[in-house]
């Protein structure tokens, strides 16, 4: 739904909260009108339940509100003396509208100062995680949301079972355009595997459940996207049922916040030329410098002397992490990640013959590499350049670069496009320029020949961009911890500093003196 259509749908809702409770209203000392003005009506009530105004907010939070709306449901009816087991499962399962017949055929009385502790163990619980799913819900969807680096696309930069904390604040949050699904998961439900959220993804569809998604909106940010910076986003062209499923038996259309999250570095950012030589990024025409903490990575042919290579030892002493293996009948290994630290101690290992980069050629074209056009003779090693579109910038649009940009102008800005015959129309207009309305990126991994990155799908929106990794909170490498890397910052200069000890530090200092202080207060 557009914005109008939902603060519509907002006016409705106030109508029918009002026609349910209005006597209500009467009943706690109150006006009429007030149970009908938006906003005002809400606080109100939070007055007469003996709640905090603030609870309001909760109310037009997306995913928060769903539990709010039940809370505000059953707390109305206990501010009116139905306290019983069976006058909280009628204000459920109706979906508030118990209130409708506490209203009208009731004839219920107010109580005053309510007491709002819980009167038992299990509703003081009940409470408890209530109101924990609700705090984690918030900070999870506006300030910090945790992560986990499930592929080595960035690897030696950031680890396969790094734990991240990714800010949402630092970009700005996004709210959730997905207003009913499952809290702090993202489109799975874990064990479940079951579809977390409420959507149609048949292409196409006009359900009635798809006109609940809200359009993109976005919190002011207080930095943006800078070169070379890593960054959390969801996969734009991400159409499949599961990620590991390349070939599912249709494609499945989801919302934006759905798709799955990516962490990769942002080479290029909206408004640079970008170039791929030899497997290097060059932006602007000049050999991209990646901060030193990164570590490209390139795939080798290495032919032994005579003995097999021990992944353990190549681990332990290289740093040589990525798979391999033989691939023909000479011996022959296929690494698919060395970087270049470990290719300069590696050549010198006794049972190194010799090793091969793995380069495409120039000009063949790799079917798999954006922009999937058969004028254009990219692969991973040879690509561009390739202008990336910044907005309010205008560009000239022909059939020769729509390839390109076609993807951003219908998908991501929701253009209708046609070409009939070398002319091009875009929302039924003839075009021969066009106006980008977002800010577009370039996303690739340091690990150059093992990662699936924009040079498979092209441009990443700013409306897909999720957050910044700040923070590595803990690190697992399968086996044991890593523990040089707990509490390690993500960016910065230098070999990352673990704050591990004084974190401990300061928790346990933190409880003693909570400790301390209770029992001055005590005394």
């Amino acid at each position: 739904m557009t914005l109008m259509q939902w603060f519509i749908f907002i006016l409705i809702i106030q109508v029918i909260h009002g026609l349910g409770t209005w006597k209500l209203y009467i009943k706690a000392g109150r006006q009429a009108w007030e149970a009908f003005i938006p906003v005002y009506n809400g606080i109100v009530l939070m007055k007469i339940m003996n709640r905090p105004w603030w609870w309001v907010i909760l109310l037009f939070l997306p995913i928060v509100n769903l539990i709010m709306f039940i809370v505000v449901w059953v707390e109305t009816a206990r501010s009116f003396g139905k306290n019983q087991l069976i006058d909280t499962f009628l204000a459920i399962i109706t979906l508030g509208f118990y209130n409708y017949y506490l209203n009208y055929f009731t004839n219920v009385e107010h109580v005053k100062d309510r007491n709002i502790n819980p009167k038992s163990g299990s509703g003081e619980w009940t409470s408890s995680i209530l109101f924990a799913i609700v705090a984690a819900t918030i900070v999870h969807t506006y300030f910090i949301q945790p992560f986990t680096i499930p592929s080595s696309s960035l690897e030696k930069s950031l680890l396969v079972g790094d734990f991240l904390f990714v800010s949402k604040f630092h970009y700005g949050a996004r709210v959730p355009m997905t207003t009913v699904g499952a809290p702090m998961v993202h489109d799975t439900i874990p064990v479940l595997k079951n579809k977390s959220y409420l959507f149609d993804d048949h292409k196409g569809s006009h359900s009635w459940i798809n006109k609940l998604q809200l359009p993109y909106l976005r919190f002011p940010g207080f930095e943006k996207i800078k070169r070379n910076e890593i960054v959390v986003f969801n996969q734009p062209a991400d159409t499949l049922l599961n990620m590991n499923d390349f070939h599912p038996d249709r494609n499945y259309y989801k919302p934006i916040d759905k798709k799955t999250n990516l962490v990769k570095r942002c080479v290029a950012i909206a408004g640079d030329s970008l170039e791929v030589r030899d497997g290097f990024v060059y932006i602007n025409g000049k050999k991209n410098e990646l901060p030193d903490r990164a570590h490209l990575q390139f795939s080798y042919y290495v032919q032994p002397k005579t003995n097999q290579f021990n992944p353990t030892y190549l681990k332990d002493r290289y740093d040589i992490t990525d798979g391999f293996g033989i691939i023909n009948n000479q011996n022959t290994y296929y690494f698919s990640a060395i970087s270049d630290e470990a290719l300069a101690k590696f050549k010198n290992h006794p049972n190194v013959a010799s090793i091969t980069p793995i380069i495409k050629e120039k000009g063949v074209r790799d079917s798999n590499i954006f922009p999937h056009d058969p004028n254009y003779n990219w692969n991973i090693d040879f690509f561009g350049p390739l202008y990336i579109p910044e907005a309010g910038k205008t560009i000239d649009i022909n059939l020769e670069v729509l390839p390109l940009y076609k993807r951003a102008i219908t998908e991501y800005e929701g253009n209708s496009l046609q070409v009939k015959g070398n002319q091009i129309f875009i929302n039924g207009e003839l075009a021969t320029t066009y106006t980008f309305k977002q800010n577009y990126y370039w996303m690739m991994g340091d690990n150059r020949h093992n990662s699936i990155d924009a040079r498979s799908w092209g441009f990443v929106p700013f409306d897909h961009v999720v957050g910044k990794p700040v923070f590595i909170w803990m690190s697992w490498d399968g086996k044991n911890p890593r523990w040089e890397r707990f509490f390690t910052t993500v960016s910065g200069s230098g070999k990352a500093t673990s704050y591990l000890i004084p974190f401990i530090v300061l928790l346990f200092g933190f409880i003693g003196f909570n400790k301390w202080r209770a029992r001055k207060k005590n005394s």
